[in-house]
């Protein structure tokens, strides 16, 4: 009897034992990508200032294990070439991260003045790392619901079109993927289960968007002030050139009058109409005093269209320098 309960036991073990397993190996398959994640991520030693750049991101523990696992390399020379030499980019445009091979790389910009610009590069090449992640099923459902996102973001926002059309010849699937990152990267009011979705990798998404703000706004601000000083100085230049033609015009017909006047005095003309010259010398010199007054006032429209020119100078220097700190074909060789 008790030998009977004793085998009953143990093949319920048995069973129990066997069941686990499988449980086991069915958790692990489920999970595999989130557990090879694990052990990536771990065995990564990122340097201090990709630390401090995860930090700076505020990633989730999820975010932080993707970005981990995904080996990043922040760089600042030509080296950041050759691990993204195959990213596809539009004329004019500037590669300053990627995501290949399952890694990420970046390019170290240390511009002061576009701060931000490396943390929303690293959070736009971690979530193409998160859609890479996903599984068929998963990346084509989230595809066709990014691109119906953004079709009603793109009608109230044409930045974001023009932003986009970039990547136009892209394949679906690519398009989408470029999507998930420019989304979740630079623009602030998503649908809630957009949001939700970002909230697995991100504390606080906002902050990404702080940062893209910031760095944006300085070309933001350089182009709206050069589109102000183009436009006053289009407006100056006309007035200038009209002006002037109507001012030589007058001093030519003043001259004129000044030399008939001289004519008809020399011929004694005035002699006994001493009222007469004075009102005729009186409207002369009037209309000498009203053209040098309009001649300081051009000279003073003049000088001033001159100062603008040279502010554009300026900002056309200024913007020239910020594009050269984004362009990692000018950076240096690589160390050996």
């Amino acid at each position: 009897m008790s030998g009977g309960v004793g085998k009953m036991v143990g093949r319920v073990l048995t069973i129990l034992l066997i069941l686990g397993m499988l449980i086991g190996a069915g958790f692990a398959y489920l999970h595999r990508q989130e557990i090879a994640d694990h052990f990536a991520a771990q065995s990564f030693s990122p340097s201090s200032e990709v630390s401090d750049l995860a930090d700076r991101l505020e990633l989730t523990d999820s975010g932080r294990r993707i970005f981990f696992a995904s080996r990043p390399t922040l760089d600042a020379s030509q080296n950041f070439n050759a691990q993204c030499a195959d990213v596809d980019h539009a004329e004019g445009s500037h590669v300053l991260g990627c995501f290949t091979d399952g890694t990420i790389h970046l390019f170290k910009v240390t511009d002061p003045r576009l701060d931000g610009i490396v943390e929303v590069t690293a959070a736009h090449e971690l979530l193409h790392a998160v859609f890479w992640r996903l599984g068929a099923d998963e990346r084509a459902e989230m595809s066709r619901r990014l691109v119906d996102a953004y079709d009603e973001l793109a009608a109230a926002d044409p930045a974001l079109a023009q932003r986009m059309a970039v990547y136009e010849s892209l394949s679906a699937e690519g398009f989408a993927n470029e999507l998930h990152s420019v989304l979740g990267t630079e623009v602030r009011a998503l649908p809630d289960w957009l949001e939700r979705h970002y909230a697995e990798s991100f504390n606080d998404r906002g902050l990404i968007i702080d940062f893209f703000d910031a760095y944006h706004t300085v070309f933001e601000q350089l182009q709206a002030r050069a589109d102000e000083l183009q436009a006053t100085m289009t407006e100056l230049r006309e007035s200038i050139e009209s002006r002037s033609a109507a001012y030589d015009a007058a001093v030519q017909d003043l001259n004129a009058d000044v030399a008939d006047f001289n004519r008809r005095n020399e011929a004694f003309e005035f002699s006994d109409n001493e009222a007469g010259f004075w009102a005729v010398r009186s409207a002369l010199q009037q209309r000498s005093d009203a053209l040098q007054q309009e001649l300081a006032s051009l000279q003073a429209d003049i000088a001033r269209y001159e100062e603008m020119r040279l502010e554009l100078e300026q900002l056309g220097a200024v913007n020239a320098e910020l594009n050269e700190n984004l362009n990692s074909q000018l950076a240096p060789p690589a160390t050996p």
